[in-house]
């Protein structure tokens, strides 16, 4: 199926040599529209920046079907090594879905991923019919959206109006390898929590904090945006916030090139 109008991935590259690299991750259903405007404010100030659509996503929800997890990290896999390549300091920031696959990156990588930024980052999930989907998948294919939870008038989020459940079941299956490898994370954290999300439960941020190994591990709490807080009127206190961290955590670092560091691992192998 063709991409949808708007889901298409997106790069930027500062003129000379970035020093700060970041990927961004968008959510399970979504599209890399969700994460456009961080992308340019990010090459506004001077970062190099991926934004991949992940496989399945931004064309037809049956394409997600035939994906799984590992297809849709092996994605953002390839944009943090080809940045490592090039930049002093890589990051990975991701929303929902998005996020758990950045908890996974920094799991694998180590000391190569300078640092995370989380926008309502998934784990678990509270629901009960959620523990019946591996199930459901062989009488129905699909269940209900989750998409486009904006508080702001007049935004839209281009996402599946479906949940394909095989890919739901292949997400429930990457919750539970994060959740067992949290204590990996070294990586400083930021995290953003909507304080009214339709989608992920405060549980998740809970979970992810208590943890997450890193020294630095900072809860940020978004009064006035709902799930989608990338698009919603909190979008600006991300934006700046997150890039505040990569600065700062760039310099502490220091000035040694990191990119011979890089060694994470292919999509093949983190099931």
């Amino acid at each position: 199926m063709p991409v949808m109008l708007g889901a298409e991935p997106f790069s930027a590259d500062p003129e000379g040599e970035p020093e700060i690299g970041v990927v961004l991750s968008h959510g399970f259903t979504g599209t890399p529209q969700s994460m456009r405007p961080w992308g340019r404010h990010l090459a506004a100030e001077g970062f190099a920046v991926r934004g991949p659509r992940l496989p399945g996503h931004g064309t037809h929800w049956r394409d997600m079907q035939a994906t799984r997890w590992p297809d849709w990290y092996g994605e953002l896999a390839r944009a943090v090594d080809e940045l490592a390549t090039r930049c002093r300091s890589v990051f990975v920031f991701g929303l929902s879905m998005g996020g758990t696959l950045t908890l996974r990156l920094a799991e694998e990588y180590g000391d190569a991923i300078a640092g995370i930024c989380l926008v309502n980052p998934s784990v678990t999930t509270l629901r009960r019919d959620a523990a019946f989907a591996r199930y459901l998948v062989r009488l129905w294919p699909w269940a209900k959206g989750v998409g486009n939870d904006v508080a702001k008038p007049g935004v839209t989020e281009l996402a599946y109006d479906r949940v394909p459940l095989h890919a739901f079941v292949s997400l429930t299956e990457l919750w539970a390898v994060v959740r067992e490898d949290l204590p990996r994370v070294t990586a400083p954290v930021l995290l953003y929590r909507s304080a009214a999300d339709h989608v992920v439960e405060p549980v998740n941020a809970r979970l992810v904090l208590d943890g997450v190994s890193s020294a630095e591990a900072t809860e940020v709490v978004l009064h006035d945006s709902f799930h989608v807080a990338t698009l919603d009127h909190d979008a600006p206190t991300i934006f700046e916030g997150s890039t505040a961290f990569a600065r700062r955590v760039d310099a502490e670092r220091g000035r040694a090139p990191y990119a011979t560091a890089v060694t994470g691992p292919t999509a093949g192998n983190t099931a």
